[in-house]
C-alpha cells in the first residue's frame, strides 16, 4: 500500500507540473491613421513556395522571415533572394528544429515539446547560432514551433535577449487552410494587425492564398512593415492544454 501510495503521489506531481497552460502570445503594431500591417512568415521546414517569395519580390512587399535552422541547411537558393533584398527581409529565429518552446512534457500539434528549460535553450540558441553561420545578423526576434510557450520558455527567451514573436491574424491555418478561405483572411487585414502564415509549403493551396491576400492588401493601399519597427513584445493569453 505504501509503494502504491508513492507511485500515485508520483504521477500526481507529473499531472500537476503537465497541467500549466500554455501562452499563445499576441502582436500588434501601433495604432495609425492608415493601413499598416506586419507580414510574418515561418520557414519550418522542408522546401520554399516561390508563389509567396516572388510575390513579395515583385511587388516590394516587406516580410519578416522566420527560418529554422533545419530550412537554412536546405533552402540556399531562397536564402540567397532573401539576403539580396535586405530592404524587403528581416531573418529571425524560429528554432534549431522546430521544437516547440515548452520546458515541460507535452505534445502539440504532433509536435514533441522540448520538454525543459535546458532542451527550450539548445532549440532557441542553436536557431539563432544558424542565422549568423548563415552570414545572417544576429536575430533579435524568436518564435517557437507552434506559436504556443510555457511561461519558463518565454523567461528563458528572454533571458536570451530576444523577443517573442506573437501575431493577431492568423492567414493560414497552418498552411492547412485552402486558397480561396486564405486569401479572405490576409485580405481583411486591419491596420496594425501581424499576419502570420508558411512559405515552407509550396504542395499546399493555401501559398496560392498567401500571395493573392498580399495583393490583395497592396491594391487596398496596405503599408507593409518589418517586426524590426517594433519597440516592444507580445503579450500572452493562456491557451488550453494541447494533449499530452
Amino acid at each position: 500500500m505504501r509503494f502504491s501510495l508513492s507511485v500515485f503521489a508520483f504521477l500526481l506531481s507529473l499531472g500537476a507540473a503537465s497541467s500549466e497552460p500554455l501562452v499563445e502570445p499576441s502582436l500588434h503594431l501601433p495604432h495609425s491613421d492608415h493601413l499598416r500591417v506586419a507580414v510574418t512568415l515561418d520557414a519550418c521546414g522542408g522546401k520554399t513556395d516561390a508563389r509567396i517569395l516572388d510575390t513579395l519580390v515583385a511587388n516590394h512587399i516587406p516580410a519578416t522571415i522566420f527560418a529554422t535552422g533545419r530550412w537554412l541547411k536546405h533552402n540556399s537558393a531562397a536564402l540567397a533572394v532573401l539576403k539580396a533584398h535586405p530592404d524587403l527581409f528581416e531573418i529571425e529565429d524560429h528554432g534549431a528544429n522546430h521544437i516547440p518552446a515548452v520546458d515541460h512534457a507535452a505534445t502539440i500539434y504532433g509536435l514533441k515539446a522540448a520538454g525543459s528549460p535546458e532542451a527550450v535553450k539548445v532549440e532557441v540558441q542553436g536557431g539563432a547560432d544558424a542565422l549568423v553561420a548563415a552570414g545572417v545578423a544576429h536575430p533579435r526576434w524568436f518564435r517557437g514551433a507552434t506559436a504556443k510557450y510555457s511561461q519558463g520558455a518565454i523567461s528563458e527567451v528572454h533571458a536570451l535577449g530576444l523577443k517573442i514573436a506573437g501575431y493577431s491574424l492568423n492567414g493560414d491555418g497552418g498552411s492547412l487552410l485552402g486558397a480561396s478561405q486564405t486569401t479572405k483572411r490576409i485580405a481583411a487585414a486591419k491596420d496594425g494587425d501581424v499576419i502570420i502564415a508558411h512559405i515552407n509549403q509550396p504542395t499546399h493551396q493555401a501559398g496560392a492564398g498567401v500571395a493573392a491576400g498580399l495583393l490583395a492588401l497592396k491594391a487596398r493601399g496596405a503599408e507593409f512593415v518589418k517586426l524590426d519597427s517594433l519597440e516592444g513584445d507580445a503579450t500572452g493569453t493562456p491557451v488550453a492544454q494541447a494533449a499530452f
